[in-house]
């Protein structure tokens, strides 16, 4: 080795470890929502790569976890967080909760889900549209989840705003309540509990774009097919992007940042798609195999989120009375 080549080659071992020694001890509070899911292995790597300890703290569903960050925002309980939302980004700014932007880590799309084999014995020809729902033969096929104690509730509730129009909408949960609609607190209850492939009653439910992908990926036999589908309906579909930022007031700033580039590395955007069942932001990422199973739809909804931010709280409580009350 040429000796300008040895000393290039002792700088920059001597700088990497002084960025690992720079971090050495100190423990990074990192605060996910409870579907957050990585390879023990890979947090490992991080943390032996940075001497960062991390502290993973699972805080509830989307909007639970955004709570907590803002009744705790005067002494933070966390230096960065996962799993904020564009349904949740502007309440998040405008509380003063986050250091900086919303960095985006994943994508995916809330959208109906149908079992096929409780399709085919039910008889019925697949709704084309939201209003066929409301029909005597759809009686009681849907099983949707609360805006107010999920996630995933939310963006299905902000999607048929955003696609039939805040009267038209509220006319056809009106309508849905009376034919029958099904309502879960959360998605794994609304999934695996009230959804026929669970051994539920309904056999539409809301969920993702790719839950056919992870009904195939964790099937104890074999599958080149999957046993759901999405129905993608207009009105039906929204798109949610999740990510990642600092929160102000937190400690371990420089760390923080590390897990921030850490997300976005090819390395999470590959092992997220069949860990949490989203897409990679990062369009250079190779798709894993499964997701052949989890086409994106051609349409989905999306409001602004100054839009959600203002309005939102209002159209969960007149939800609430048109469909629980």
């Amino acid at each position: 080795m040429k000796r300008r080549d040895v000393v290039r080659f002792f700088f920059l071992v001597v700088t990497a470890a002084a960025a690992s020694a720079s971090f050495a001890g100190a423990e990074l509070r990192v605060m996910v929502h409870n579907s957050f899911a990585l390879p023990k292995p890979m947090l490992a790597q991080f943390e032996a790569q940075t001497g960062v300890k991390l502290a993973l703290i699972k805080g509830g569903d989307a909007g639970e976890m955004l709570n907590k960050l803002i009744l705790t925002r005067a002494q933070p309980v966390a230096d960065v967080v996962f799993g904020i939302d564009n349904t949740l980004q502007a309440k998040a700014q405008s509380a003063g909760v986050l250091e900086g932007p919303l960095q985006p880590v994943d994508y995916g799309y809330v959208t109906l889900n149908m079992d096929k084999a409780a399709w085919a014995k039910r008889g019925t020809a697949l709704p084309k549209t939201l209003a066929d729902l409301t029909l005597p033969a759809y009686k009681g096929a849907l099983v949707a989840i609360h805006p107010a104690t999920s996630s995933t509730g939310y963006a299905f509730l902000l999607a048929t705003i955003a696609g039939l129009g805040e009267e038209q909408a509220f006319a056809w949960w009106g309508q849905m309540r009376a034919n029958g609609l099904k309502v879960a607190k959360g998605w794994s209850e609304a999934y695996y509990t009230e959804f026929t492939r669970g051994g539920g009653a309904h056999p539409l439910v809301v969920s993702y774009a790719t839950s056919p992908a992870a009904e195939v990926f964790y099937a104890k036999t074999p599958l080149t097919e999957s046993p759901t589908a999405s129905l993608n309906l207009k009105g039906g579909v929204f798109k949610q992007v999740e990510g990642v930022a600092l929160i102000k007031g937190g400690a371990q700033r420089e760390a923080a940042q590390k897990f921030v580039d850490f997300m976005r590395s090819d390395a999470v955007q590959t092992a997220l798609q069949t860990e949490m069942w989203m897409y990679p932001v990062q369009r250079t990422v190779t798709r894993d195999p499964v997701m052949q199973h989890a086409a994106e739809p051609a349409q989905f909804e999306s409001l602004p989120p100054d839009t959600i931010a203002a309005q939102g709280a209002q159209w969960v409580a007149r939800w609430t009375q048109v469909v629980l009350r």
